[in-house]
This record gives C-alpha cells, sequence and structure tokens, in this order.
C-alpha cells in the first residue's frame, strides 16, 4: 500500500520572532509616516535616519521594502526618495472618505455665533500650517484670516496647537530644521520656552496666543484627533484683542473643545478612560 507524504507544517513563531516582526513594521511605517509630515518633496536616507533616530543601514531596508510595493520611489540620479503612486492612491482614497472641512464646518458656524468672533480651521502641510476655512461675525470690528497661505508651525494658538502633540523626536526635528523666526514682538523664539509653553497645551488640551503671530489679535484653539490619535486639524476662536480675551475656564474654551470633540468623535476618535 503507497504511503503518503504528510507535508512538512512550520512550527509557530515564538513571541520574541513576533515582536521583532511587530517592531520592523512600525519601523517601516514611522518612515512612511515621515514622508507625509515634511515640507520636502524628497528626502535622503541620512535626513531620515536623523529625523527618527535610526541608523543609515536600517533605513535603506526599510526604503527598499517600502519601494516593493510602490509606497516610495526612488530617483536614481540624485539617490533621494519620494512617496510613490500606491501611497498617493492611499491617500486620496482617505480624503475622499473623510471630509474634515464638512465634518468641521457646521462646528465653525456654532462657534461664531456663539462667541461673536471668528471661528478657522487648519491644516498641516508638512512643517506648516494654513487656513483652510473660516466663518467671520457680523460685526463692524472683526477678525479675517487668508485661506490657504503656509504658516510656521511655532507662532499663534493654532500653529502651536500642531506642534504640541507631536513626537518628542518630531519635534527636535523640527526646531534642527527651523529657526524660531519672530513673526511679532510676542512669538516664542527661544526653544526651551516654546517647549514649556507645548507640554502646558498637551496638559491642559488648548492652546492660546495673544498677539504671536498677528499683532493687536487674540486667538484660543483646540486639536482635532482622528481614530489614532493624530492630531488632523485645528479649530479656533479668534478676535481683536481689544475685545477678545479667553481665559482658562471661560465660555468660549469650553465652547472650542466641546466642538473639537464633536469633529473628532466624527473621525472615530475615543478619549482615554
Amino acid at each position: 500500500m503507497p504511503t503518503r507524504s504528510v507535508p512538512h507544517m512550520p512550527a509557530p513563531a515564538d513571541d520574541e520572532s513576533q515582536s521583532r516582526s511587530v517592531a520592523a513594521v512600525e519601523r517601516a511605517m514611522d518612515v512612511l509616516l515621515h514622508f507625509g509630515r515634511t515640507d520636502r518633496s524628497d528626502l535622503g536616507v541620512t535626513e531620515i535616519a536623523s529625523a527618527l533616530g535610526l541608523t543609515k543601514a536600517a533605513v535603506h531596508r526599510i526604503l527598499t521594502a517600502l519601494r516593493s510595493r510602490d509606497l516610495i520611489t526612488l530617483d536614481t540620479a540624485t539617490h533621494r526618495y519620494a512617496l510613490g503612486h500606491a501611497a498617493v492612491a492611499l491617500g486620496r482614497a482617505y480624503l475622499a472618505r473623510m471630509d474634515v472641512r464638512a465634518m468641521a464646518a457646521p462646528e465653525l458656524k456654532w462657534l461664531s455665533d456663539r462667541t461673536r468672533e471668528t471661528a478657522t480651521l487648519s491644516l498641516r502641510r508638512g512643517d506648516t500650517r494654513l487656513y483652510a476655512d473660516q466663518v467671520v461675525p457680523d460685526q463692524e470690528l472683526r477678525l479675517e484670516v487668508n485661506l490657504g497661505i503656509p504658516l510656521p508651525l511655532h507662532a499663534g494658538a493654532s500653529s502651536k496647537a500642531f506642534l504640541a502633540w507631536v513626537p518628542d523626536f518630531e519635534l527636535e526635528a523640527y526646531l534642527r530644521r527651523h529657526p524660531l523666526e519672530a513673526v511679532t514682538d510676542k512669538t516664542i523664539t527661544d526653544p526651551a520656552r516654546l517647549r514649556k509653553d507645548l507640554a502646558t497645551i498637551r496638559k491642559r488640551g488648548y492652546a492660546m496666543s495673544l498677539g504671536e503671530r498677528q499683532a493687536g489679535t487674540a486667538s484660543v484653539a483646540a486639536p482635532v484627533f482622528d481614530h489614532d490619535r493624530h492630531v488632523v486639524a485645528v479649530i479656533s476662536v479668534a478676535g481683536p484683542a481689544l475685545r477678545f480675551k479667553p481665559e482658562a475656564g471661560s465660555p468660549v474654551i469650553s465652547d472650542l473643545l466641546a466642538a473639537a470633540g464633536h469633529i473628532s468623535a466624527q473621525l472615530g476618535f475615543e478619549p482615554p478612560a
């Protein structure tokens, strides 16, 4: 009677090898996400390694793997890397499904009606942020912002609300790339003072500015989180400093945090217990 061969069944991976595999995937995701957070069109191995605290050999291996899935592309003339068409397709699919501007519109209207001041929505673009929408009150003296103009991440409440929630390594990389130039005489230009201010912002959940980006104005801003607890947008209330004086515990801050929470919930964010 002929015997049947029994197929060899591989032994299950042990916990240590599984942990190594998960760590490798996490590092690859960190590299891929870094391309989306920088304002540069391409990056070199050394730049990525320095920003993420990885060895150049590790970064090269990760980039090779990402290239095999068309998530990253290599310019063979310059030896620099950029996002590939597969990454672009992922981004388009996300944007088609998640329209933060549409989600924020009713909250901005509500905030502006409640406060009688200007309510804004900001999005991040690499090392800058820009206003994507605003609702302006029907007042003779009012604040209006320019939509779509890149602004630095260290000046003003909306900017600091983005920077306050980035990982420490990303903040330090930003500070290395960008000297803290004064936009007004109130702009924070000392890195140590900025780090302290950002820590305070994280602790209380919102940012404040008194003329740091635009003289004579005051603003308060709160982050909008997605389901991965990443800050995907910032909403703010701003107005002339002579009239608008936001303070801790004031109704404008509780209204702002409520509006940011409503948008975050639509994006699948669940506050920590």
